[in-house]
């Protein structure tokens, strides 16, 4: 069964290169499920028992069902849809030596830049045009390997191996065609537009490599944006498996969480404060009802974690060390980067008791310094007991990563168990 569920997954990130594409597939998922879509610029019909979602900017989307009996708070599970990546400039095509054409990128988040190096690559994102009179947004996905970022040869860099600092600008700028390739050309024709009507883009490069399944025993999933596309499909799947009756369920999955969330689309923006807001108007409940939710609710906050390494073991704290395939680890941290406290790791570990499922925990070394998630920062809009959890992987930020086949399935059970 867990090997059935990491295929979903694999399948799930293939159709997924940015975040505007994984929330589109999310969107066209809960479409099948026959929820209703709501838009931010509409008013608002909401019923009891009924399903809905609504997206911010094409790459954000909450999904939330209201029992039919009266509840009084919200059951929210966080995830993110961006992954870092190198996003393509304005004016990108660089001709060199008469030769070739290359394209000017830089860095969004934090990379292994390494990783990017000597593979595959497309591009993916979207595209505003200017099509029969209006202004239209075009989502574009170049589907066959289309560039490559080559190496220097070790002859003309013996000191590779020794270490090297990257420059984004010098040596990550990735190869197009020969010197006549326009590559503005073919982005026109994969939205059906002329070139001159290409208004505006967010396009990336994107990883074509495919997942894998492996390992002895099949224990491993490796593939590209598993941080955190892996914790928005398991949120997806046990919110789409729960009850949904005894709190409005709210699965949220927000971008821009690699660039600092403080986007419109991002968790220090409105988004999910507005949606919550708008719930309870829905229902006919007043502002003080509406902190009273609040008062009651609870937030998991849901992006990977760093798992104990083979070849680097003294990376980890010295005795919170989990393991892929280990199960959930919830993430600790004293200035509070995560938004994990003794209540709400409580509440989380009665949570994976009841969804049979293994935890363990997650604190960084002393010495170390770590990111901070989606929890503590969305807590600036929406102040509720959180707790910040993920599944152990290698590799974070590597335009390949690794994680557990097992612990895919055990996310999704406590999901669903959190959604009843």
């Amino acid at each position: 069964m867990s090997t059935d569920t990491a295929k979903e997954l694999v399948e799930f990130i293939k159709k997924s290169p940015t975040a505007f594409q994984a929330a589109e597939e999310m969107r066209c998922i809960f479409q099948q499920h026959g929820f209703t879509e709501l838009y931010e610029d509409k008013k608002w019909d909401l019923k009891k028992g009924g399903n809905y979602f609504v997206m911010r900017n094409h790459s954000a989307l909450i999904a939330f069902s209201i029992p039919q009996e009266d509840v009084w708070k919200f059951h929210i599970m966080a995830s993110h849809s961006d992954s870092p990546s190198f996003k393509i400039k304005e004016n990108p095509e660089i001709h060199t030596e008469n030769a070739y054409v290359k394209l000017n990128v830089e860095k969004y988040g934090g990379m292994i830049m390494s990783s990017w190096l000597d593979r595959p690559l497309s591009v993916a994102g979207r595209m505003m045009v200017r099509e029969d009179g209006t202004i239209k947004e075009k989502l574009v996905c170049i589907d066959r390997d289309t560039l490559l970022i080559p190496n220097l040869a070790i002859h003309m860099n013996r000191e590779i191996n020794d270490g090297y600092k990257y420059n984004a600008q010098k040596d990550m700028l990735p190869l197009y065609g020969g010197k006549d390739a326009d590559f503005m050309e073919m982005m026109a024709k994969e939205a059906g537009v002329s070139k001159e009507d290409i208004l505006s883009h967010d396009l990336f490069l994107y990883n074509r490599m495919p997942g894998s399944i492996w390992g002895e025993e099949e224990e491993f999933v490796s593939a590209p944006r598993l941080d955190d596309l892996q914790c928005a499909f398991c949120s997806m799947k046990g919110f789409l498996n729960g009850t949904r009756k005894n709190s409005i369920a709210v699965h949220c999955v927000l971008d821009n969480e690699e660039v600092g969330s403080t986007t419109r689309q991002g968790a220090a923006a409105s988004f999910l404060k507005d949606t919550l807001l708008r719930i309870n108007m829905g229902l006919g409940r007043d502002y003080e009802e509406y902190l009273m939710t609040l008062a009651d609710s609870f937030m998991i906050s849901a992006d990977n974690a760093h798992g104990l390494h083979p070849n680097f073991t003294d990376t980890t704290d010295p005795v919170n060390r989990p393991v892929v395939n280990g199960g959930i680890v919830i993430k600790y941290n004293a200035n509070q980067k995560y938004c994990t406290d003794a209540v709400s790791a409580a509440q989380f570990k009665e949570i994976c008791r009841k969804s049979e499922v293994s935890y363990q925990t997650f604190v960084n070394r002393s010495d170390m310094a770590g990111g901070s998630t989606l929890g503590n920062i969305s807590g600036t809009q929406v102040s509720v007991r959180a707790v910040d959890i993920g599944l152990a992987q290698f590799a974070m930020h590597s335009s390949f990563e690794t994680s557990g086949v097992k612990d895919t399935d055990a996310l999704i059970k406590a999901a669903q168990v959190f959604f009843e």
